[in-house]
């Protein structure tokens, strides 16, 4: 029994360094402007934009025709740039 509580515990905590390492990856504005150069969608609004980030670990939330995103304790507005090169502008 004792070898089963040993393997679950190494697991989880293998699980959690595991999940924290996913989440810091994503976390500074460098990585954020690497993964908005990397694609374009002249098509794309706020919502998807929104939903785009938040799906690659950012916190990111439509407002309008912006999306708000919290990196590095700053706030920055995304506003999805239609056909020029890349998903959007930022502005801190």
């Amino acid at each position: 029994m004792t070898l089963y509580k040993s393997i679950i515990t190494i697991g989880l905590i293998a699980a959690s360094i595991n999940c924290a390492a996913a989440i810091s990856q994503n976390d500074n504005i460098s990585s954020l402007k690497s993964l908005l150069t990397s694609f374009d969608d002249p098509n794309m609004d706020a919502a998807d934009l929104a939903f785009f980030l938040v799906t690659h670990n950012y916190n990111a939330v439509p407002a309008g025709n912006f999306v708000e995103v919290k990196i590095d304790g700053g706030v920055y507005q995304l506003v999805p740039n239609g056909k020029k090169p890349g998903l959007c502008d930022i502005a801190a």
